[in-house]
């Protein structure tokens, strides 16, 4: 698109000019069936019939709340709102059967005049929205409006002209309206255009949320921007059936399209063999996955397995972007093959990055999200000193671009410290991302968010990793739908976690043997011991509109004991006479001594009823970690009198084992 193009209003109208019958959309309702189309021309047009009316009921500059499930009438109404002046603020349309605190909180906080909507939504919404902020606000059925009278023109829109409200995650009380210009949107959509080398040839499919930034802008602003066709469809269309997404690629010969790591998840999980026959992916330029956390893991399996289907492992795109940045800050060349790398976990928890010489325990596998693009500038800051981090240090992610969006609705002290950070020796404004990574070779690689970080023993522990540790843990428990924190207990750092269950494991779902299998693949992967664990029941979990945990959410409401659980455990605090240290001049080692002794003094460091204690079954079970382990072979050598390996619990992992080799040991000595 023309460089001189100011706004989206001048895009469109030149697109409607110059290719009026060449289709901009269709949408498949079911996610296989195309059951709708608009081309440039009645885009246009219908985005001037909605302007008409909205200019007899609403100022310029004033905020519309766009409530739309998803289907081409989101797209028309939201440039009508452009057309108009009218700042459109996209939220997701609220569950009938659920609380409607976030819709009231972000109409409040919009200060929003009018409510744009559907006819059957807006029969459903009246009972919802009859309380609080929306109680007095006029709401607009845009589906069926007839032309009134003919638009005019629309007021006077520059690049820094308010385009939209991008409302972040956060709690109902504070939401954050992000503030994204027309110029913010133009800078990124070239963005993403030369990082994906589109062109008019190109085709896109996507079932991302329209009410989400990549749904929005990668999935319906990006076609229009470059001029090619954008393939919709219903993110539950794909949530129901995964394959729905692959053979939208493969009929309509797509080239860019991709999603959450979740989305690549599915599709590894769920698609059977029987559904891959016919299947031709070999159109697929840019399989991009842009939502933390990139797992090297996902990209391997699904190269692996859709191989067959001409897929090619270097069309995986990982990349990062955010609202706050308007949509994709970095990316890589669309030619290279994915950069995963392997550096040493214990210098990486101590925010040094340091190559691994091997795979293994000891090492951590990153993705790499590729570089920065057009004017963006990327810096790796220490959050502590203000002050650039070296390249091998992990440090705050900060950027500055034409990207970047102008702050957060009326929160003037939250943007001055989110969007106007400064380095010694740079005059640029570089927004903090609150996200943690560093630097290798120009590419950026991402391993966690600052604020989400949890440390224990003076390690770091970054919460993606355990929680993805946990969901592999037992087949019970679903992929990405868990959230590890830290509380505080006695002044000390204890791990939790909570996770979603598997709808069709509610009804016979073993909770002991499930809460065992988190303690021990933690304590396994992590050497952490795990305080609390409370099982929910399936899509429970909070999260953003884009699918991403919400950790300090499910933290607030595991202290507030408001999840919806369906099992949980917790270690309660025993009294610390439970099993004094042996005597070494009259307690004699005997196999039930030693047992006992083992049995009573895990329950006390663990905090767990010895009745709960199998000998038969590991160490790992229970969440021993190498600390406590380290301690209980320091007083078991005091009273055996002997000296016995750091690596003993490893050696010989349940009591039981342990128990022989111990007694063995004491009549040797």
């Amino acid at each position: 698109m023309d460089s001189n193009v100011s706004n989206l209003v001048e895009l469109l109208q030149r697109r409607s000019r110059q290719q009026p019958q060449q289709q901009a959309y269709t949408f498949l309702q079911n996610g296989t069936e195309a059951t709708e189309h608009l081309t440039y021309e009645e885009l246009d047009q219908k985005a001037q019939t909605l302007a008409a009316h909205l200019q007899t009921v609403a100022k310029p500059g004033e905020r519309a709340l766009l409530i739309y499930s998803a289907g081409l009438e989101f797209v028309r109404a939201f440039f009508g709102c452009l057309y108009a002046g009218i700042v459109p603020v996209p939220i997701q349309p609220p569950r009938l059967h659920r609380s409607p605190d976030r819709l009231q909180a972000i109409a409040q906080d919009a200060q929003v005049t009018i409510v744009l909507t559907t006819e059957s939504f807006l029969s459903k919404l009246t009972e919802k929205v009859s309380m609080g902020a929306l109680k007095h606000i006029n709401s607009m059925a845009t589906d069926n409006l007839t032309s009134q009278s003919s638009f005019g023109s629309p007021p006077t829109i520059l690049r820094d002209t308010l385009a939209f409200l991008q409302y972040t995650s956060g709690s109902t009380g504070t939401p954050k309206g992000v503030m994204v210009s027309h110029g913010n949107l133009l800078n990124n959509l070239n963005t993403i255009k030369q990082a994906f080398q589109l062109t008019p040839e190109s085709v896109s499919v996507s079932w991302l949320p329209h009410y989400h930034d990549m749904g929005l802008i990668d999935g319906i602003l990006e076609p229009l921007y470059t001029g090619f066709l954008g393939v919709l469809m219903p993110p539950t269309a794909f949530l129901q059936n995964p394959i729905s997404w692959l053979a939208a690629i493969s009929h309509y010969r797509a080239t860019h399209s991709g999603g959450p790591n979740l989305g690549y998840e599915l599709c590894i999980n769920k698609i059977t063999t029987e559904q891959q026959q016919g299947l031709d992916l070999s159109s697929w330029l840019s399989a991009y996955n842009g939502a933390e956390p990139i797992r090297p893991e996902t990209l391997e399996k699904f190269a692996a397995k859709f191989q067959s289907c001409g897929f090619q492992s270097h069309y995986l795109y990982p990349c990062y972007g955010m609202a706050e940045s308007t949509l994709m800050i970095t990316g890589g060349n669309l030619e290279d093959e994915p950069t995963i790398l392997a550096v040493e976990a214990e210098a990486l928890a101590q925010n040094k990055v340091i190559k691994a010489l091997s795979k293994g325990q000891n090492s951590s596998r990153i993705v790499g999200c590729g570089h920065s693009w057009l004017d963006s500038k990327v810096l790796i800051v220490n959050p502590e000193t203000l002050t650039c981090c070296e390249d091998h240090e992990v440090g705050e992610i900060w950027v500055w671009s034409s990207s970047v969006a102008q702050g957060y609705w009326q929160q003037p002290e939250v943007t001055q410290a989110t969007f106007k950070a400064t380095v010694p020796g740079n005059s640029h404004h570089f927004l903090r991302t609150g996200d943690l990574g560093f630097l290798h070779k120009g590419e950026l690689f991402v391993t966690g968010r600052l604020k989400d970080i949890i440390i224990i023993w003076g390690r770091n522990h970054y919460p993606q990793d355990i929680e993805y540790s946990v969901s592999q843990s037992h087949p019970a428990l679903r992929p990405d739908s868990g959230a590890a924190f830290s509380i505080e207990v006695n002044g000390l750092e204890k791990l939790v976690i909570t996770q979603e269950v598997e709808r069709s494991y509610l009804r016979k779902l073993d909770i002991d043997e499930v809460l065992g299998a988190i303690r021990e693949a933690v304590a396994a992967d992590h050497d952490l011991q795990v305080y609390g664990v409370a099982l929910l029941k399936t899509a429970s979990i909070p999260k953003t509109s884009s699918g991403k945990i919400q950790r300090r959410t499910c933290r607030e409401k595991f202290l507030n004991q408001t999840l919806d659980v369906v099992g949980q455990w917790q270690q309660t605090a025993l009294s610390d006479t439970l099993t004094p240290m042996p005597d070494p001049t009259t307690t004699i080692a005997t196999p039930e001594t030693i047992e006992n002794w083992l049995i009573n003094k895990l329950a006390l460091v663990l905090n767990i009823d010895p009745e709960e204690i199998d000998p038969e079954e590991s160490f790992a079970h229970y969440g021993l970690d190498s600390s406590i382990a380290l301690e209980l072979t320091g007083e078991l050598g005091i009273w055996l009198k002997c000296e016995l390996e750091p690596t003993l619990f490893w050696e010989y992992p349940n009591i039981e084992s342990l128990t022989a080799y111990l007694n063995a040991k004491s009549l040797n000595v």
